[in-house]
């Protein structure tokens, strides 16, 4: 496992983002496919190791509010839906990297930034239902029902911070 001491991990411009995710997430799509309308609004984050000016691992977050579920009432009267919300996108560490604590590091500062920076109680996002057990090993917790985009099965995943 990497140590914590020799992973950096800082902001980046939503353009630093756009190689791994396209060549993790999406490598089969145009590189458009991985640009979000949003992203100059977001929060970028990259991890990086030691004396590397790539990034081997990469997130955005975004101030975003829980979705209700498809049967909710308009006025819902559960406490999560009232909490500042916010969701991370774009998650993708380069395989060569996987299984390195690397990931797991960088959504532990993630989560640290949605509360302290982004003053959150909660931070949720859309996961491939194939790494639904990562997150759950992460704190996070499934939500709603599963969805497709394209032919990939996705989940809801949320935890508090």
């Amino acid at each position: 496992m990497t140590s914590n001491t020799e992973l950096l991990i800082r902001r980046i411009t939503p353009e630093d983002t756009v190689p791994l995710r396209h060549s993790v997430l999406w490598p089969d799509h145009p590189v458009a496919y991985v640009l979000l309308p949003e992203d100059a609004s977001g929060f970028h984050y990259g991890a990086f190791l030691p004396d590397s000016p790539v990034a081997v691992a990469v997130i955005s977050l975004f101030v975003d509010p829980l979705p209700l579920p498809s049967s909710a009432p308009a006025s819902t009267s559960s406490p999560s839906v009232h909490v500042r919300a916010a969701r991370f996108r774009k998650f993708a560490c380069d395989p060569a990297h996987q299984g390195k604590g690397i990931g797991s590091e960088l959504m532990r500062r993630v989560c640290e930034a949605a509360a302290a920076e982004l003053a959150c109680g909660v931070i949720w996002c859309d996961a491939r239902a194939s790494a639904a057990g990562w997150y759950e090993r992460r704190g996070m917790q499934r939500f709603g029902e599963t969805f497709f985009k394209g032919e990939i099965e996705y989940v809801r995943m949320q935890r508090e911070v």
